[in-house]
Formats: C-alpha cells, structure tokens, sequence
C-alpha cells in the first residue's frame, strides 16, 4: 500500500512537472510572436518617417524652385 501512496504522489507531481513546462513553453512562444510583432511595427512607422522626410524635401524643394 505504501508503494502504491508514493508511486501515485510521484505520478501527480511528475504531472504538475509537465504542465507547468508547457505553461512556460507557451508563454515563450507569446512573447517571440509580440518581439516579431513589435518589429514588424517599428518598421512600418520607421518607413513612414522616411516617406514624410522625403515629401518634406520635395515640397522645400518645389518651393525654393517657385520662388527663384
């Protein structure tokens, strides 16, 4: 009986084991996906600072020309 008690306390905590691997192992494949997504984001906004940086020196552009 007593082999029975142990093998059973050892079956349950091998099981919060695992579960416990699988919580972290899915809380790791959360955060990579919110690193991949964060730059992806400061990408798209680094590019749309350079598409307004560039519309800037053609409209200063355009008006240095007009005004000659």
């Amino acid at each position: 009986m007593r082999h029975v008690m142990l093998v059973l306390v050892i079956v349950c905590l091998a099981g919060c084991g695992v579960e416990t691997a699988t919580t972290a192992a899915t809380g790791a494949a959360i955060k990579k996906q919110e690193i991949v997504q964060g730059k992806k984001s400061m990408n798209e906004a680094q590019q749309k600072v350079e598409q307004a940086a560039q519309q800037m020196e053609r409209a200063r552009a355009e008006t240095e020309a007009a005004s000659k």
